[in-house]
């Protein structure tokens, strides 16, 4: 059950990311960003509301710290999407995100099988192949221009992963909550920071709400997965995502899957099948 929560984390994030990044490229990414905050918080409202649980303080605060790595996270993600630079942001901070809960696991005494990490050695080049754009005239792979954007959306989603990994079962979904709310904070604070406009003030921005609503959808499956299973599998696995995002844009916008991309493709779908054998 935990590989399949994993997995369906990953499918949401992949299409929360596709709906969000075709949204940030049509306008500014903040109120995209922003507007997915609003998106989630209403989500796991319903969640909360809907649910039960008795969640602890500390509960609460990992919540609170998932939320700020979010927020980071999904501002440095949009903001990468929003130059035109998808194919260095999106690789960078998926394989950010993988990295960090597996060493932060393995240092708090995680062993998993030796299958597993087979699987996790597949799965992290698979990843950084399957989200990479083919080299175009302004440099090989897209240029190196979104590194830092990258790598930033990487450690917040890294933090997100490890702080939602630590909400036991029994504390039910207002951690869920404490963590959207806190994500809405931090887009602001930076947007802020960065003297950029977070209000929305197109339609188009709007698309952000159901990016929202589908980011609750990926961070509940990947609580009840590292309730399930262990935090490194299930970091791993949802950081697939953007397998699913490359295939949406294939599908959907008729891009072309370009050969590394399907060795990409390829290498993620024998990482899935390892942990799983695992």
């Amino acid at each position: 059950m935990g590989i399949l929560f994993a997995l369906t984390a990953a499918g949401a994030y992949g299409v929360s990311d596709f709906v969000g990044g075709l949204a940030s490229r049509r306008t500014s990414a903040w109120p995209v960003a922003l507007l997915s905050g609003v998106g989630a918080l209403l989500g796991s409202l319903l969640l909360a509301a809907g649910g039960t649980g008795d969640p602890a303080a500390a509960d609460l605060w990992w919540g609170l710290l998932a939320g700020l790595g979010s927020g980071f996270g999904t501002a440095f993600l949009y903001r990468g999407f929003a130059s035109g630079r998808m194919g260095v942001v999106a690789p960078v901070s998926a394989v950010g995100a993988a990295l960090l809960p597996v060493a932060v696991s393995v240092l708090a005494g995680e062993r998993p099988a030796l299958l597993v990490w087979l699987g996790i050695a597949a799965a992290l080049p698979g990843i950084w192949l399957v989200a990479r754009e083919p080299a175009t005239d302004n440099g090989p792979l897209g240029g190196t221009a979104g590194l830092l954007d990258g790598g930033l959306a990487g450690v917040g989603f890294g933090v997100l992963f490890i702080a939602t990994g630590q909400v036991p079962d029994g504390a039910g979904y207002w951690p869920l909550v404490a963590t959207q709310a806190a994500s809405m904070v931090a887009i602001v604070a930076l947007a802020m920071l960065f003297g950029a406009s977070w209000r929305p003030t197109a339609r188009t921005e709007a698309w952000g709400l159901a990016a929202g609503l589908l980011a609750t959808l990926a961070v509940l499956c990947f609580l009840l997965a590292t309730q399930a299973g262990l935090l490194t599998i299930a970091a791993v696995l949802t950081s697939l995502y953007p397998a699913i995002t490359v295939l949406l844009a294939a599908l959907v916008l008729r891009e072309r899957i370009f050969p590394p991309q399907a060795v990409g493709l390829a290498l993620c779908g024998g990482a899935v099948a390892l942990v799983a054998l695992g």
